[in-house]
């Protein structure tokens, strides 16, 4: 594969064969329908770019294509070279073809994410409520088993009282101190 640095070396070399200027480039650039800056186009042939990093859609292909006129089939063109342009030319198509593509299922995605995250948030919130509701249940059950904790301690204190009464009765009868 061929990579920026080579393409950077190979575009200095054709802007010095075809002795081109900054303008110039700037001038088949916009005749192709692309725009830069002079100052990117400097920093694109300055000495040492090759090591640097730049975008080659933005940048590199359309300096490509301006000095090198690569994606125009031209009828006086020899055929070795018609073929690499209409194979390029397949080939930037395809790849136009496929960042659509690639862009229609990320999009299709990210619908389905949120529909995903709806749907969670919806069970969340219901699952919420019923946690509440329950939490509110616990609260009215503890209160009864409080309420019925009580009720049951002052029915054995009553109990008792009952009882001591009865046993304290019970031992001052007669009948209990005819038999002692």
């Amino acid at each position: 594969m061929t990579n920026t640095k080579d393409i950077i070396l190979k575009l200095k070399e054709v802007r010095e064969e075809k002795k081109l200027s900054f303008q110039d480039i700037m001038r088949l650039m916009e005749q192709n329908g692309a725009y830069t800056s002079k100052s990117t186009l400097s920093r694109v042939f300055s000495d040492g770019s090759e090591d640097l990093h730049f975008k080659y859609e933005e940048t590199i292909r359309p300096i490509a294509n301006a000095l090198l006129d690569m994606e125009t089939i031209e009828e006086d063109d020899p055929a070795d070279i018609q073929a690499m342009k209409s194979l390029l030319k397949y080939k930037i198509d395809r790849i136009t073809e496929l960042e659509r593509q690639v862009a229609r299922l990320e999009a299709e995605r990210d619908k389905e994410q949120i529909k995903h995250h709806e749907k969670l948030d919806r069970e969340r919130e219901r699952s919420n409520r019923s946690i509440d509701f329950l939490k509110h249940q616990i609260e009215l059950k503890d209160e009864r088993i409080d309420k019925l904790m009580e009720s049951a301690i002052r029915k054995e204190e009553q109990t008792n009282k009952i009882l001591e009464q009865l046993l304290t009765k019970c031992n001052n009868c007669e009948f209990h101190k005819t038999n002692k």
